[in-house]
């Protein structure tokens, strides 16, 4: 959603003038930030835009002269929004055939080149954040991810701060036992991909449990229309083996092209030309440890064209 939102708003709130050409553009100044917000909230883009929507409806109805802190007041908003979602994503998740994996996204190199950003939407973060409760996840993406303060986070979940401070400390404990150990740079993670691919084009079994950690898990979203493995997988000869057995039934050619999916490198799988999949990772000590294969052609609308995210 651009401006273009404003198309649903009725002609009478489209004359307001001025007024609704300073909400306008306020709003698309924050754009970026609101979108990043809901989906690092959400995992899934397409109900990020619908809170980013949401969003608007409301903002466009506030006297702008009653807010002290317009992007305080978007990004409040846009949190209370999402976290309404949050409670119907897990009902439908609850319905989800197989795995589920959130939404991969083209972004730009300037969220690459952000270290705090790119962590914070990888695949492997997200799904740690899976795990927690709404208001956790929301605490901890408010504080962690954007360096807001408790008093702020408080207003946005409607909890008083020292209980955000309590919750902000249980999430940030829940989220580092299972996080990566250590920063892994986009280089390291760029050469586990080329081996990764190298072996896997070959069909090198031995070559290809080499790059793989022996506690490698595969996780695979087919979400019921796309063949996929119907719960994680676990080790690197199960993985290898699940990966080349694929890949071997298959009689169109496959090809395996370097991009880079939610501020990290990935791979995007082409089957007989046509977009298949995408596969990002997460590597420790040189090896792949998390592979994350989305094939739902639902999710992957935001593979072809940049999906613009910021932190400010």
């Amino acid at each position: 959603m651009g401006v273009s939102a404003g198309s649903d708003m009725g002609e009478d709130q489209a004359a307001e003038g001025p007024a609704f050409d300073e909400a306008t553009e306020t709003f698309v100044a924050h754009r970026n930030l609101l979108f990043t917000v809901a989906y690092e909230m959400l995992g899934s883009a397409a109900d990020a835009e619908d809170v980013l929507q949401e969003t608007w409806l409301r903002w466009v109805t506030v006297d702008l002269r009653q807010v002290r802190d317009q992007r305080a007041y978007l990004v409040r908003t846009t949190t209370r929004q999402a976290l309404n979602r949050l409670r119907t994503l897990k009902r439908r998740k609850e319905s989800y055939v197989g795995p589920w994996l959130p939404e991969p996204m083209l972004t730009a190199p300037d969220v690459a080149e952000d270290a705090l950003l790119a962590e914070s939407v990888s695949m492997a973060l997200m799904l740690v954040l899976e795990t927690l409760s709404p208001t956790e996840r929301a605490v901890f993406v408010l504080r962690e991810a954007f360096d807001l303060g408790y008093d702020e986070i408080a207003d946005a979940v409607g909890k008083s701060p020292a209980a955000v401070r309590q919750i902000a400390h249980r999430a940030r404990k829940h989220v580092d036992a299972r996080r990566p150990r250590q920063t892994v740079s986009p280089d390291e993670t760029r050469a586990a991909l080329h081996s990764f691919r190298r072996v896997l084009e070959t069909g090198d079994l031995q070559g290809l449990m080499d790059v793989l950690a022996p506690e490698v898990v595969l996780v695979s979203d087919g979400g019921g229309i796309k063949q996929a493995a119907p719960r994680p997988i676990n080790g690197a000869e199960k993985v290898a083996r699940f990966m080349l057995g694929g890949l071997g039934k298959n009689q169109l050619p496959i090809t395996l092209a370097p991009t880079v999916v939610n501020g990290n490198p990935a791979l995007v799988v082409h089957l007989d030309g046509e977009l298949d999949g995408v596969m990002a990772v997460a590597v420790d000590g040189g090896r792949i440890s998390g592979l994350y294969y989305v094939r739902n052609p639902e999710k992957l609308s935001r593979v072809e064209s940049e999906t613009p995210l910021s932190r400010q």
